[in-house]
């Protein structure tokens, strides 16, 4: 399949959103990355609930929602009312795993896993059959702009390895150019990318080279 490609509106002008969604539409995402974060689990908030809502009545890709939170379970169902099309939450921030990737599923969206930098691949293959996608960090969530963390990419071919062929393998954190090649080759099929997409003078050109 081609590469999926989500860019992050954390790296958006926000007092311009609907434009700077508008610019990534055209320039061929697939997807909208969005970054929820609630400050505890990370130490940074950004949007809720509403900023979701608004941003599903221009948006016209799906919108591949990143819970970023502590107890995902209390907030998917408002999260896919919101317009959530792809769920993701975090490994480490639920007591019980399957059953919120069960609450997503039985929404009707799909429902994805993400590890943070620490956390190893083995962790997280018992769930690989129940997923539609798993993001995998190569920063420590919680701001844009990091520096990709190379040793993360180890952890693509693992997973590949043991997942269904239908499995989405996504990576988020310092994705360019050169760090996406490096993942898509060792088997991810979809990128998130925020500075690189938003800050580059060609927004059309950003992508194609990601894809």
């Amino acid at each position: 399949m081609a590469t999926i490609i989500s860019p992050s509106i954390l790296s958006a002008d926000f007092a311009n959103l609907e434009r700077d969604i508008k610019l990534v539409e055209e320039a061929g995402a697939d997807w909208l990355h969005i970054d929820v974060m609630d400050g505890h689990f990370v130490p940074n908030i950004t949007i809720g609930i509403p900023v979701v809502k608004a941003i599903k009545k221009v948006a016209s890709v799906p919108l591949d929602v990143h819970l970023m939170i502590e107890n995902p379970e209390k907030y998917v169902e408002a999260f896919k009312n919101a317009g959530a099309d792809i769920i993701t939450f975090h490994y480490e921030a639920a007591d019980d795993v399957l059953s919120v990737i069960n609450l997503i599923k039985s929404l009707g969206i799909k429902a994805g896993l993400s590890i943070k930098p620490s956390t190893s691949p083995e962790e997280i293959f018992e769930y690989l059959p129940y997923l539609d996608l798993v993001l995998i960090m190569t920063v420590e969530p919680g701001f844009g702009g990091q520096e990709f963390i190379h040793e993360c990419t180890q952890k693509i071919p693992a997973i590949r390895q043991e997942a269904p062929d239908n499995l989405i393998i996504q990576v988020d954190g310092g994705i360019n150019n050169i760090t996406g090649h490096i993942c898509t080759s060792l088997g991810a099929n979809a990128l998130v990318a925020g500075n690189y997409i938003y800050a580059h003078k060609d927004i059309k050109q950003a992508v194609k080279s990601l894809r």
